[in-house]
């Protein structure tokens, strides 16, 4: 399959999922933990849920010739042949505020030629509570909802967005960026978060937690696409991390190359005042 089949083959798993999601999580019991993912998160029903329509749908491109190597959250790392692509998965990013009833989470998913994130080739993240989609192809531009979409030009760091998994180690890291910016929001799905800042709703996202690769690599092809930037803490590139289950890197991304260096020099006053 070419790029263009890979993206068809997320998109009616989105389809899938988002017209399922309601009534699943209407059930009595879906908030009970099943254990723990390969990811070392707790598994919910809901994750369960998910990831078995995406593997469903990725063992039916197995058996139309496709080989690759499946990384998900929840089942940890699968081989489908001896190909050298790679999926990226992210059943439910936010599963929290899906159990809870928070309407902003997601299903994440990407496709790298190589195995590690210079290689990215599609990027696909629904919002599966409104329905918001989000993709794209190396090279052929991002979109939301069949639209293209870009970055704006603009340097003011309107509103900030962060994660904080740990808040009383995580926020202080962050907090001269958050002081800057005119409001900051904290939503719970970090390939939203980077999906929502390439369509330009948000100025910055950061997060002091170091991210897995499938946290954030549908929604790092989409914002490049869109002509933003993401590095880590520090401003170095991602392209060198390797694609697992471990944690890699906190992360800082920007809606364009100046707002994102005067985001790193605010991160970089408190790294001196440290």
């Amino acid at each position: 399959m070419d790029n263009e089949q890979w993206l068809s083959v997320f998109q009616d798993i989105g389809r899938k999922m988002r017209a399922g999601i309601a009534e699943f999580l209407s059930r009595e019991g879906g908030k009970v933990p099943l254990g723990r993912g390969a990811g070392g998160d707790k598994t919910f029903p809901v994750d369960k849920w998910a990831e078995d329509i995406i593997i469903a749908a990725l063992e039916a491109a197995h058996r139309q010739g496709e080989s690759f190597t499946v990384i998900s959250e929840e089942l940890g790392i699968r081989k489908f042949g001896e190909g050298k692509k790679y999926v990226l998965v992210d059943p439910i990013d936010g599963s929290n505020n899906a159990k809870t009833g928070v309407p902003f989470f997601s299903t994440s998913i990407a496709l790298l030629e190589g195995e590690i994130l210079s290689h990215l080739a599609v990027g696909y993240v629904i919002n599966l509570a409104v329905g918001d989609e989000f993709w794209a192809i190396r090279g052929k531009g991002a979109f939301k909802n069949g639209a293209r979409i870009r970055t704006p030009a603009t340097h003011e760091i309107t509103i900030a967005a962060y994660e904080a998994s740990s808040p009383a180690k995580d926020i202080p890291r962050i907090l001269p960026l958050l002081r800057r910016a005119s409001r900051t929001r904290c939503f719970g799905s970090t390939a939203l978060d980077l999906a929502y800042l390439a369509s330009g709703a948000i100025s910055v996202f950061a997060t002091a937690t170091a991210s897995r690769a499938f946290d954030y690599a549908a929604g790092m092809l989409i914002l490049e696409e869109a002509d933003g930037v993401i590095t880590d803490l520090a401003g170095d590139r991602l392209d060198y991390i390797a694609v697992g289950l471990d944690r890699t890197v906190p992360l800082l991304a920007s809606k364009n190359d100046a707002t994102h260096i005067k985001a790193l020099d605010l991160l970089a006053e408190r790294e001196k005042a440290g």
